[in-house]
């Protein structure tokens, strides 16, 4: 969540009056993240998150803003998309499609727990299984084609090392497809940046906009290479107490099948290759902004490599 497109008050406040939200009293832009336009939004009703999307095909949009629309009315703690007066989730504001959110209360963790990653994987369990009754259809957008893609815009940019490591998975990953793993809406983006934790629970998770179909395995993966670190900043390997908290308190609502123990160490590797090549992107290609947070590549490059190693086990469940 970056700032790309500003947005003045006398803007927001003219576009907010097709709202029933009440009268703006504070617009604030929000620093984190990489992917859309986001600002903090009070009213004198209360409290929101105003989305600009910057790059994100049109079509693609409802399929999120309903999904997350579903997920609330579920009791998912997502943010619920606010319809202006023509009933609408959507519509422009700058000349960029726009919507309005509930805004969340909690704080993101910077150092879970084995007991914070159990909370996540309860949470997560009940997300997919709330997730089977949404009628959209939209394949991971960041799944294997766009991997494909993604990589062929980054080779030129990469030493002969980086490059032949891409190469090596993007072959690696062409020679296992799970079509017949259990699939359905994934969240695919669930980094502890992304969820809320108010009294030791879970109060929100947020940021949809990489959600598709997908294998639920998958998204337990890219929750596990990002909440379960021995130590996210010096060791990257899998902490097995964390792995198993997140993986025992999801198995306990949604029973993990045979077929995904033995496709999660290659599901680690898909989550890992995924933002190892969506960082390498914004890295080498990135887009004007006016507040723009850009990560470190190699941080996914190394998780990459340490799930890749023939030695490196990896913790299941069961």
């Amino acid at each position: 969540m970056s700032v790309f497109t500003p947005v003045s008050e006398s803007q927001f406040a003219v576009w907010l009056k097709n709202y029933s939200v009440g009268v703006l009293t504070l617009l604030e832009p929000i620093a984190s993240g990489i992917e859309n336009t986001n600002y903090f939004v009070t009213t004198t009703q209360g409290r929101y998150v105003l989305t600009l999307y910057e790059r994100l095909p049109a079509a693609e949009l409802p399929f999120y803003l309903e999904l997350m629309a579903h997920l609330a009315r579920h009791g998912i703690p997502c943010p619920a998309p606010i319809a202006d007066l023509g009933d609408r989730y959507l519509s422009s504001l700058n000349g960029k499609p726009a919507t309005l959110v509930t805004r969340l209360a909690g704080a993101s963790l910077q150092n879970p727990g084995a007991a914070d990653c159990a909370e996540l994987g309860a949470l997560l369990a009940r997300m997919h299984l709330a997730g089977r009754s949404y009628g959209g259809t939209l394949e991971n957008p960041r799944g294997p084609n766009w991997w494909r893609r993604a990589a062929a815009e980054v080779r030129p940019f990469l030493d002969p090392e980086h490059a032949a490591r891409l190469d090596a998975e993007l072959f690696f990953q062409a020679q296992h497809r799970f079509a017949d793993l259990p699939r359905g809406a994934v969240h695919a983006d669930l980094f502890r940046d992304n969820a809320l934790f108010d009294g030791g629970r879970i109060s929100g998770v947020f940021d949809f906009y990489f959600a598709g179909i997908d294998c639920f395995a998958y998204d337990l993966a890219v929750c596990a290479n990002d909440w379960c670190l021995v130590d996210a900043r010096r060791n990257l390997r899998l902490d097995e107490p964390k792995t198993l908290a997140l993986l025992g308190s999801y198995h306990a609502i949604r029973p993990l099948a045979a077929a995904e123990r033995g496709a999660w160490p290659l599901m680690l590797r898909a989550a890992a290759l995924r933002f190892w090549l969506s960082r390498l992107h914004d890295l080498y290609l990135p887009r004007p902004g006016v507040l723009v947070k850009v990560h470190d590549p190699e941080h996914f490059g190394e998780i990459l490599a340490l799930r890749a190693a023939p030695e490196a086990p990896a913790p299941w469940v069961g």
